[in-house]
């Protein structure tokens, strides 16, 4: 079954089961590999894209449910880094592994759309993402610099 997708602003059809998972279809079908792969259960967050603006965990959103809808990538924040969020992780060198780096920064560019100057409860409240290197105090610094710059 032919099913159509807003990718990162382009229109993009897939023959794919309408239940198979959009973290999937995004990786296997249109070769968006930034968005990961990490627990299958929407726990992690390893997989976080935006759907019409709002971080969703795509390992368990099935692919019908993303059709005719907007769909970011982390490919789609920007072509050559140049976010504040991708800006402020990288002033702060917050990756270690980087794994789940992409869904993190995900989740915060979402998060400062709607709180665009958080507290530190915001933040816990809102980034749920896991970092398996636990890299939170400067994912916390790096939030708060995006923040800034975007002021």
């Amino acid at each position: 079954m032919a099913i159509t997708l807003k990718v990162n602003g382009v229109d993009k059809t897939v023959d794919v089961d309408p239940e198979t998972p959009l973290l999937w279809v995004l990786r296997d079908s249109l070769g968006l590999t930034g968005t990961k792969f990490g627990c299958g259960i929407a726990a992690c967050g390893a997989c976080t894209v935006h759907i019409d603006g709002v971080a969703e965990r795509s390992c368990s959103i099935p692919l019908q449910y993303a059709a005719g809808r907007n769909i970011t990538t982390i490919e789609g924040l920007s072509t050559d880094r140049s976010h504040p969020v991708q800006k402020a992780w990288i002033a702060e060198d917050v990756p270690q592994c980087g794994y789940c780096q992409s869904g993190m920064i995900m989740a915060t560019v979402a998060m400062l759309k709607e709180i665009p100057k958080p507290t530190d409860d915001d933040i816990n409240t809102h980034i749920t993402n896991i970092c398996r290197c636990g890299t939170y105090n400067r994912i916390r610094k790096a939030i708060k610099r995006a923040a800034d710059t975007a002021a």
